[in-house]
C-alpha cells in the first residue's frame, strides 16, 4: 500500500476521534466543578464559667429554644436573690415615707377636731346668747367681749386640729426624700434585672434549628465567654462552592439558576447563586493574553432551599450546571 494512502488514513481517524471526543466530551462534561459547603452557628456562654451538663450529642436533630448546656449558676443566684431582697428593702423604704401617721394617732387626732369643734360651736351659740341680752341690758360689755374672745379661740383649735390631722394623714417624708427613694427602687430594679440576666444566661438554649454538627467541651471544663461550646447546622446554611473560568463568568450572575449534581444524590437538584468573586481565585504568574485568561479562576456560591440543602453535606463534591443545560449523561451516577 502507497505510504502516503496510509498517512491520509491515519490522519482521517485521528481527526474522526478528535472531533468524536470533543462533541462526546462537552456533552458529557461534569459541569463546573466544586464542593458542599456550609455557615456553622457555634453557641458559647456570654460568661466565663464551669459547664455542668450537656444536653445534646453529635447528629441530634434540635428546634430552635431546645436546651444546648448550663453552667454552674450558684453565684448568679445568690446574686439574684441578693438583687431581689435589696429591691424590696427600697420599696418598703418608700411606703413608709408615703405612709401617714398610725391608725391610733389619726383617730385621736380626729376626736380632737370633734372636740374643737363643738367648743366652737358652743362658744359661739353662748356668745349669741349674751349679745341678745346685751340689747336689752341683761348683761354686761365686760361678759361680751369675754365671750367674743373664747368664741374666736375655739375657731382657732379648730383650724389648728384640722391642721394636724392633715399632718398626720400626710406622707411623713418630705417630697425630696421620696423622690430619692423612688429612683432607689429604679436602680434596685435594673440591679435584679441584670442578676436575673446573668442567671439565665447559665443555661443556653438553641438560637436556631438544625443538627447538632459537634460538641467542642464536656461537662467538668471551665469555659471561658465566647468560647464555642456546641456547633449547630441549621440546613439553610448549607451551600455550594464552585469554580468557573474566566470565560463562563459572563454567564453567571447573583440570583441566576443552578442544577447541581452529585454522587448518588436525587435529580433536581437547584441552587440560587448568592455570591461571584469579585476577583480572581487563582492567577496565572503571566502576562494576560488572549491563551492564557481561561486559567483565572472565580469562586461561585450557590445555595439551594433548605430542603433540598439538607441532602448535602459539607465536603461533598458536587458538579454545577446553569439551570436548563442538563448534563450529558442523565440522572446520578
Amino acid at each position: 500500500m502507497n505510504r502516503s494512502l496510509v498517512f491520509v488514513i491515519i490522519a482521517l481517524l485521528a481527526a474522526g476521534a478528535a472531533l468524536f471526543w470533543k462533541f462526546e466530551g462537552n456533552e458529557a462534561s461534569p459541569g463546573w466543578q466544586g464542593y458542599a459547603e456550609a455557615d456553622y452557628v457555634k453557641v458559647g456562654p456570654t460568661q466565663q464559667g464551669t459547664l455542668v451538663s450537656l444536653s445534646v450529642g453529635r447528629g441530634d436533630e434540635i428546634k430552635e429554644g431546645d436546651p444546648l448546656f448550663a453552667q454552674d449558676d450558684t453565684q448568679d443566684k445568690a446574686a439574684m436573690d441578693q438583687a431581689r431582697q435589696q429591691l424590696a428593702q427600697v420599696k418598703a423604704q418608700v411606703a413608709n415615707l408615703q405612709a401617714g401617721g398610725k391608725d391610733t394617732e389619726i383617730r385621736q387626732a380626729e376626736a380632737n377636731l370633734v372636740d374643737a369643734i363643738a367648743t366652737r360651736d358652743r362658744s359661739q351659740a353662748d356668745l349669741q346668747r349674751a349679745e341678745t341680752l346685751l340689747k336689752s341690758g341683761n348683761t354686761t360689755f365686760q361678759n361680751v367681749d369675754q365671750l367674743r374672745a373664747t368664741a374666736a379661740s375655739a375657731v382657732a383649735k379648730v383650724s389648728v386640729a384640722q391642721a394636724a390631722l392633715a399632718q398626720i394623714k400626710a406622707p411623713m417624708g418630705r417630697p425630696g426624700e421620696i423622690e430619692a427613694e423612688q429612683a432607689a427602687v429604679s436602680a434596685a430594679e435594673a440591679a435584679l434585672a441584670q442578676a436575673q440576666w446573668r442567671f439565665d444566661q447559665r443555661h443556653v438554649a438553641a438560637p436556631v434549628g438544625g443538627r447538632v454538627a459537634d460538641t467542642l467541651a464536656l461537662p467538668g471544663e471551665t469555659i471561658a465567654a465566647g468560647a464555642p461550646v456546641v456547633s449547630l447546622l441549621p440546613s439553610a446554611n448549607i451551600f455550594v462552592r464552585f469554580f468557573v473560568s474566566e470565560p463562563d463568568l459572563a454567564k453567571l450572575h447573583r440570583g441566576d439558576s443552578v442544577t447541581i449534581r452529585c454522587d448518588n444524590c436525587p435529580a433536581g437538584l437547584m441552587g440560587t447563586v448568592s455570591f461571584v468573586a469579585p476577583q480572581p481565585q487563582y492567577t496565572p504568574p503571566i502576562i494576560y493574553s488572549e491563551a492564557t485568561r481561561a486559567k483565572l479562576v472565580y469562586l461561585i456560591e450557590a445555595r439551594p432551599k433548605p430542603d433540598q440543602a439538607m441532602l448535602l453535606k459539607p465536603g461533598q463534591p458536587v458538579d454545577v450546571h446553569p439551570a436548563g443545560r442538563a448534563p450529558g449523561k442523565a440522572g446520578s451516577s
